[in-house]
């Protein structure tokens, strides 16, 4: 049995957890090395048992525990080269760290296989990650994003759990206290990937067979997690879509864990 779930997700802070066997990977750090490890240990697991750390981009909410982190615990880090580069010239990755480049290859990680794929946001290289626990089950997790491109589309398809943005309202973003510059950044195809959007996209999933869904990056500011929710039925609804008795759908939690998926 796998296991997936996020320690925190928001603007405020991201990573998600994938265990197998008591062996298991992170994607991203975006808090303290104390609060993740806070976490990692009411999920019952150790430190010393993780694989590596998956990095999809450079942004603080991303990488801001790294450093201290892997100085304690000095796992390898994967992401493409180019945030790779921004890391190392920023100092947060330490000198006894290796840092892997992944960049659209499959990688070995501890009995885990990951493949990146590329997602459009406004970093110098954003990625997500598909990966197939040792026994073969596939998790796809696709965060910060402006749009849903073909080769997201096709990572996403036939997963086992799939971790999709849905990071805010159109409708609130739109009449909220933002600047109008920073309102077209995040709806910008290089931005984030609204409620209406993620709903449609798992529509398509869930039609395909998928069951398992976390929405995740959820805003602060420009979103909740009913209205998530709520736009989700709301398209199911007007294509008058019934999902399998066994599908779950969350909202990922902003400052703890999330209800772990177990599959």
């Amino acid at each position: 049995m796998a296991r997936f779930t996020t320690l925190y997700s928001g603007s405020s802070g991201n990573s998600a957890f994938i265990e197998e066997n008591g062996r298991y990977l992170l994607v991203d750090m975006g808090k303290s090395c104390r609060t993740t490890l806070a976490a990692l240990k009411t999920l019952d697991v150790s430190p010393l048992d993780l694989q590596g750390i998956l990095v999809t981009h450079e942004h603080s909410d991303h990488v801001s525990g790294l450093n201290v982190f892997l100085k304690k615990y000095p796992v390898p880090v994967y992401a493409s080269a180019a945030t790779l580069d921004v890391l190392e010239e920023r100092g947060v990755l330490p000198e006894r760290v290796d840092g892997i480049a992944v960049d659209g290859r499959e990688e070995e990680i501890g009995g885990f296989t990951v493949q990146s794929f590329s997602t459009s946001h406004d970093s110098v290289d954003c990625c997500g990650y598909r990966i197939l626990t040792p026994s073969g089950k596939a998790v796809a997790i696709a965060t910060d994003l402006g749009f849903i491109s073909d080769e997201v589309m096709a990572n996403l398809y036939c997963a086992d759990v799939v971790a999709l943005e849905s990071n805010y309202d159109l409708n609130m973003l739109m009449s909220g206290r933002y600047p109008y510059y920073l309102k077209m950044r995040i709806a910008s195809e290089r931005g984030h990937l609204c409620n209406d959007e993620c709903a449609q996209t798992i529509l398509r999933l869930m039609k395909a067979g998928c069951k398992n869904f976390s929405l995740c990056h959820i805003s602060q500011e420009n979103n909740t997690p009913e209205l998530a929710l709520a736009t989700l039925q709301c398209v199911l609804a007007a294509q008058q879509f019934v999902p399998d008795e066994k599908t779950r759908v969350l909202a990922a939690r902003r400052h703890e864990i999330s209800p772990v998926i177990e599959f």
